[in-house]
């Protein structure tokens, strides 16, 4: 009995040791200084994600795999000289997903940027260092000092705009706006004239010009400067309003390089940069990017890469070349992709990881991608712009499966636009059943959220997306027009956008609006969002059908509260339970100038108005006795709404009685935004000084 006892420990004892050695080969450990030829265990490490992809997939091909497999990457920085890439190869499953973490409490760094090595005066206000790289064809439009983006030397200055005098348009191919090829001659402004003679004639092909175009920019080569006229000449293809209205800036030259933060890369691989306030060549280090994207998740139809999480990793320093021929950068910059790609993909994770200083956007989940998640992440100082949900073209037949079923949940996503102005916070184009959630969306040159890429009633599988407790701030800064803090087009039967709070919402010309239903949105409700301190209008719907308004505050609206566009035979919209809160601004206004408000066939009833400045508000020309004559809020209210502070946007109810007249429900619209831990949401407060700069740069830009 003894003897039998000792054999079943024995028995036990090598059990649990397989069981251990099983769970240590399925754990590889990666360090900086790491070796792609050893074990990969906690002791002997590998060098890079790519040596342990491919160990993962030697196991799995053997489907050795039963359990979790982790990747545990030592604190560091790993730099990448070329983008990650998985395949169906790399593919977990519910039961052994593969698990790519920090080995530590500590974020290793994925980094796509290489050092410049230490600046040298030429003058105390002129640095410059030698980029031996560029001997190899390395060229860089992006560099980083001490982890924050500089800009390229431009004329005017960074946030300054010229704007054009004449522009003589000869189209080559094609009709109308959008052209398939046209030669512009562009001709500034008499007090803007200067710059083009401070361009040398062995510079001119390198100088770029930007324009903003209403909802999108184009970046091209100057292709000819005539001095005699004082003009020059850029084309391309689909440039799309270009107009005598665009504003435009000119850069990379080297008489641009005049201000601090600015930096110029010659032809002979000098860099030289202009130090801001207490940098010295001992405090600063500079970073250039060698790669454009990060990482590419790609499977196929049949086989989907599935069950891989990324968790605890910074990805940082990627950058964008401009095309020989430029490049138009048309609505949301659709055209351009991330530094993460994901298509055909399955259960997909990202937690609570970082993405920073691109010149593309951050994440796009592209074709055919399901089930997939970005939670917890910071999102920041992006060329683009964040999280990109679905293609841009609608799948044939219309059953195959789009891009649905994608959570963005509880993410930080700012400070954003720096290379594609027009590109949004998070966009869903065709995709269905997501979920955006709890984000904070700031610091954008565009709109905050968008959902829908069919403009007006034809076919959109673009249903049932969830747009809801979003904090969406400070976007626009008056460069760009027709945008706004939710941006929706097309069927969209089943979006909900609710408890929103949407704020700072300014554009150069029209739009700035805070909910913003376009071209032919349908099926759409809103409720339960505070928007306020918004330049055009807190709602706009320019033309769509059976879209519900309700229960929401629109407070302190510069222009209107309320607008409406086109006149359409269907109901466009009911606008029930609302709160209007007024100091300057109309009620309700159309946009185009033509009084469609009173035209369109819209349902109001049981609102609340209050104008602290005019006690008989005025609705499209007729008194509120008027108005309600000609059949709209039959059972609403002009009274004061009792806001604790409204001047200082605390919209809690001091009383709500009147509210209560309204059938009006209070919400807690503070529940808006991050959730977590104090440093998480102090980490999404955008600094004051961006506050301010925001309220300066609105009023130098706006029209």
């Amino acid at each position: 009995m003894h003897r039998i006892i000792i054999l079943m420990r024995i028995i036990i004892v090598g059990l649990f040791s397989l069981y251990s050695l099983s769970v240590e080969a399925q754990t590889f450990y990666i360090a900086p200084l790491g070796d792609d030829n050893a074990s990969g265990n906690r002791e002997k490490p590998l060098a890079t994600i790519k040596e342990a992809r491919n160990r993962i997939r030697t196991l799995r091909s053997k489907q050795e795999l039963l359990d979790t497999v982790y990747v545990k990457i030592f604190p560091g920085t790993y730099f990448l000289n070329e983008v990650v890439t998985f395949n169906e190869e790399d593919s977990g499953t519910s039961q052994s997903p593969t698990v790519y973490t920090s080995a530590t409490d500590e974020r290793p760094v994925i980094s796509g940027g290489i050092g410049t090595g230490c600046f040298e005066m030429e003058r105390p206000d002129l640095w410059k260092v030698f980029i031996p790289e560029t001997r190899f064809g390395l060229s860089f439009e992006q560099l980083y000092i001490n982890g924050e983006r500089r800009f390229r030397a431009q004329t005017p200055n960074k946030d300054d705009f010229f704007q054009i005098s004449e522009m003589d348009k000869t189209i080559l191919d094609g009709s109308g706006e959008r052209t398939k090829f046209s030669v512009h001659k562009v001709v500034p402004q008499k007090q803007d004239m200067d710059f083009l003679s401070d361009i040398e004639k062995e510079e001119e092909d390198r100088v770029q010009v930007t324009f903003y175009h209403k909802w999108e920019t184009v970046s091209k080569p100057i292709e000819y400067i005539n001095q005699m006229d004082k003009s020059f000449y850029v084309s391309g293809k689909k440039m799309y309003h270009a107009t005598e209205d665009s504003n435009y800036y000119v850069s990379n030259y080297r008489k641009a390089l005049d201000a601090p933060g600015e930096w110029f890369l010659q032809k002979d691989g000098w860099l030289y940069y202009i130090p801001k306030q207490g940098e010295t060549t001992e405090n600063v280090n500079a970073t250039i990017p060698v790669t454009e994207q990060f990482l590419i998740i790609k499977g196929t139809e049949l086989n989907p890469v599935q069950h891989i999480r990324l968790e605890n990793i910074r990805f940082e320093m990627a950058g964008f070349r401009t095309p020989v021929n430029g490049y138009e950068s048309i609505q949301s910059a659709s055209n351009i992709e991330a530094t993460v790609m994901l298509d055909y993909v399955e259960n997909i994770e990202f937690f609570n990881c970082d993405i920073a200083h691109t010149g593309l956007h951050a994440i796009w989940f592209r074709e055919n991608c399901t089930s997939s998640k970005v939670e917890n992440c910071h999102l920041y100082d992006l060329g683009g712009g964040g999280v990109k949900i679905g293609t841009t073209q609608i799948q044939i037949p219309k059953d195959k499966l789009v891009t649905n079923n994608i959570i963005v949940n509880n993410n930080i996503i700012q400070h954003g636009g720096y290379v594609y102005p027009a590109s949004v916070g998070v966009i869903i184009y065709h995709g269905s059943d997501n979920e955006i959630t709890h984000n904070d969306v700031a610091d954008f040159r565009y709109t905050g959220i968008s959902s829908g890429w069919v403009w007006g009633y034809s076919y959109s599988p673009t249903l049932r997306n969830k747009i809801e407790f979003n904090h969406i701030h400070h976007l626009g800064w008056g460069e760009l027009s027709d945008m706004g803090g939710v941006y929706t087009l097309g069927n969209s039967e089943g979006t909900t956008v609710s408890n929103n709070v949407i704020h700072h919402i300014y554009s150069k010309t029209y739009g700035g609006w805070g909910l913003y239903t376009d071209a032919g949105t349908r099926g759409i409700l809103m409720e339960n969002n505070l928007v306020y301190a918004c330049k055009s209008g807190g709602f706009h719907q320019n033309y769509g059908k059976y879209n519900i308004i309700r229960n929401n505050i629109f407070a302190l609206i510069n222009i209107s509260a309320i607008q409406a566009s086109q006149v359409e035979e269907h109901l466009s919209y009911t606008f029930t339970n609302n709160i209007i809160y007024q100091e300057n601004g109309d009620i309700i206004s159309d946009v185009w100038g033509g009084d469609n408000g009173t035209k369109i066939k819209m349902n109001y009833n049981r609102n609340l108005y209050w104008k602290t400045k005019d006690p008989t508000p005025e609705f499209y020309g007729l008194s509120f006795a008027e108005w309600k004559k000609s059949g709209k809020d039959k059972n609403s209210i002009i009274a004061n709404p009792q806001f604790v502070n409204p001047v200082n946007y605390d919209f809690r109810f001091r009383k709500v009685s009147n509210a209560k007249k309204i059938k009006f429900k209070p919400f807690d619209y503070t529940k808006a935004g991050v959730y977590g831990s104090d440093s998480w949401k102090q980490k999404a407060r955008i600094p004051a000084e961006l506050e301010l700069n925001f309220d300066e740069g609105v009023k130098k830009n706006w029209d």
